[in-house]
């Protein structure tokens, strides 16, 4: 039955095409005909006479030109209620040739050359007319005839940007959404398109102007249709449209869309991500991936946030196997469910404590890994000052146990995800992190595998994230948390923490830190204001209250140690290299003796002696706890002591 139904709907669309085809080749018959015609009929000072019999063999001579060329150019095999500017490029190409050719026809069918040449000129641009204008007449009739203004009715919408984007976003609405959405008109910086009209919309201003213009034209909605400026662009001018009361929405960025087709269901609400104080970070991963293709790869804490999608993305690379190992069975699950309709890619859960040495040797000795990614860590600052030899456990001696499994195993590459709170580190979970570095660079001098760090900042959206955190405090109405007002932070998303690892692993060599350029830190309660904008409250709505700086906790985060130079850019100039630094080879050596006989820290004291036998400064930093404050009070308090 499907078979017959196959054959049944492909020869209904062969008739329907070439019935099609034959409708469009009859009226470019009978239009070739009539420019021909005209041509002769129109009058030339000197005059020229033409035979019967030639003006006959002219006209089928002609004909049978013009409609080859017209085929050869793919005039019939397109759907001319959807043509643009390509199409019409087309068909004067098409017309051209034919003229070129019917250029020899004209010159031996009469008697003087000159006259035959400009027989044809006129024939080759009455040709356009009619040929050309029976296909414009085609869209407009698709158009429904709308070639008066808009009207008034549905959505009042402004769009920012008056270029290619904003263009496809006005036809967008005008091809599908036409009595929904009044688009009103545009927003451009450039001076040059200042009073002009774009699709018969008026560029009303500069980003400046937009407060007047919404106020002045009723506008309900702003859509920011510029997916190519920087994301210090989009920020000034989200900022500038929320003192308006539009609601503001985006079209995604200029490298999430495809062969520049634009639909309305890509735009969307302005999201914290479109408002990072940096360009984002692109990497050509097909490129760079090469050793991961046919390869056995394993990504610990797969079932975590930074785990899953490395595993999503890894799926594109088409390596033989990926193995995901996490103590977390449900994590895993959920990205094999996300995973399991890739065919050709052996998929292993491995529900595994990276604390077990016998475990992990066993995953080993089983489906020896070609290529590790060890994105298993416990990376909550507060929670491991309260549990701190859990820290040491499970951030250093499961990296141990991870790394040192790929040297006995022959693993190619090992990387290291690690974090900025590595650097200068004032909390438990930042120094077992330093030390897991430290790890691997040891591991680099004895092994043949090629160890790696990857280094960067906060991953919005990621668990424990506090993007996350304040969007659900202004779900439940508030208020916003915020340790201290003065408190900054690197962020990262997701996707770009991910490029950067699988990144890092092609450039590994020397047991190298890589690091994001990661442009300028973000005031944590800017951010905080951002997002309760961004859900269209303002901050008096919800409300910020400043809770105190807690245990572990920096003010603000470093990329470098003071030991680590930023060396020249890799071939990615966003990512540079911190050379492995000098380790205390015999301390660790002692250390890796201690987590063998099963010898750990217990308790703050404890570890922090721990920690400073590799980080000789390392020092626990506590702050007195207090109230929490309004941020609003803070600020009357500061203002109130201004002289």
């Amino acid at each position: 039955m499907p078979n017959y139904l196959y054959r049944v709907r492909f020869w209904g669309e062969l008739f329907v095409n070439h019935k099609k085809k034959l409708w469009m080749l009859l009226v470019d018959i009978l239009l070739v005909n009539l420019a021909l015609l005209l041509t002769i009929q129109l009058p030339y000072y000197g005059g020229f006479q033409i035979r019967l019999d030639s003006y006959s063999y002219l006209l089928i001579a002609l004909t049978v030109v013009r409609l080859s060329c017209l085929y050869y150019f793919g005039l019939y095999d397109r759907i001319w209620e959807y043509a643009s500017i390509n199409e019409l490029i087309s068909t004067i190409k098409a017309v051209t040739t034919g003229s070129m050719i019917s250029a020899l026809f004209m010159v031996f069918a009469f008697s003087k050359p000159f006259y035959a040449l400009l027989l044809e000129v006129n024939n080759w641009f009455i040709n356009i007319v009619l040929i050309g204008g029976f296909r414009l007449f085609l869209r407009i009739r698709q158009q429904g005839w709308r070639v008066i203004p808009p009207s008034a009715k549905g959505r009042r919408v402004l769009i920012v940007g008056a270029g290619d984007a904003g263009a496809l976003v006005a036809k967008e609405f005008e091809n599908h959404y036409h009595q929904a959405v009044n688009v009103v008109g545009f927003i451009d910086d450039d001076p040059n398109k200042q009073k002009l009209k774009l699709l018969g919309h008026d560029v009303l201003g500069t980003r400046v102007d937009i407060p007047r213009v919404v106020d002045k034209y009723k506008i309900e909605e702003i859509v920011i249709a510029m997916p190519s400026v920087s994301g210090k662009t989009i920020r000034e001018i989200v900022a500038i449209c929320q003192s308006t009361s539009a609601k503001i929405k985006i079209l995604p960025g200029v490298f999430d869309l495809i062969d520049g087709n634009v639909t309305v269901s890509q735009i969307r609400e302005v999201q914290v991500e479109d408002l990072l104080g940096r360009e984002p970070v692109r990497v050509d991963l097909e490129s760079m991936a090469g050793y991961i293709r046919n390869q056995v790869v394993l990504v610990t804490g797969a079932g975590g946030s930074i785990g899953s999608e490395l595993c999503r993305q890894l799926m594109r690379l088409s390596p033989k196997a990926l193995l995901l190992l996490d103590i977390n069975e449900n994590g895993v699950h959920d990205v094999m469910l996300d995973l399991q309709d890739h065919d050709g890619i052996t998929l292993v859960p491995l529900i595994k404590d990276i604390r077990d040495w016998q475990g992990i040797t066993g995953v080993f000795e089983t489906y020896r890994p070609d290529v590790v990614y060890h994105a298993a860590a416990h990376k909550h600052v507060p929670l491991m000052e309260y549990n701190p030899e859990e820290a040491i456990k499970n951030n250093c001696l499961g990296t141990y146990n991870v790394a040192q499994a790929a040297n006995l195993f022959h693993a190619k590459r090992f990387v290291l995800v690690s974090t900025d709170k590595a650097v200068n580190p004032t909390s438990v979970m930042g120094a077992s992190k330093r030390i897991a570095e430290m790890l691997i660079q040891y591991l680099n001098l004895v092994s043949q595998t090629q160890y790696v760090g990857v280094r960067f900042g906060n991953v919005l959206g990621s668990t424990g994230s506090v993007v996350p955190l304040f969007k659900k405090q202004i779900a439940q109405g508030g208020p916003v948390t915020v340790t201290h007002e003065d408190m900054v932070r690197y962020f990262m998303t997701i996707p770009e923490a991910v490029q950067l690892i699988i990144q890092a692993g092609a450039f590994a060599h020397d047991g190298e830190i890589f690091i994001l350029d990661m442009g300028e830190p973000v005031r944590i309660i800017d951010l905080a204001k951002t997002l309760i904008k961004l859900s269209g409250f303002e901050v008096e709505d919800i409300g910020i209250v400043i809770t105190g700086i807690r245990p572990g906790e920096k003010m603000y985060e470093e990329l470098l140690t003071t030991e680590e130079v930023r060396k020249n850019t890799t071939k990615h100039k966003r990512i540079f290299i911190a050379p492995p630094t000098k380790v205390d080879q015999e301390t660790i050596t002692q250390i890796i003796a201690e987590f063998r006989n099963g010898i750990f820290p217990v308790g703050p004291e404890q570890t922090e002696a721990w920690i400073q036998r590799l980080l000789p400064k390392f020092k626990l930093v506590r702050y007195e706890k207090t109230e929490p404050v309004a941020y609003q009070t803070l600020y009357e308090v500061a203002s109130a002591q201004e002289p």
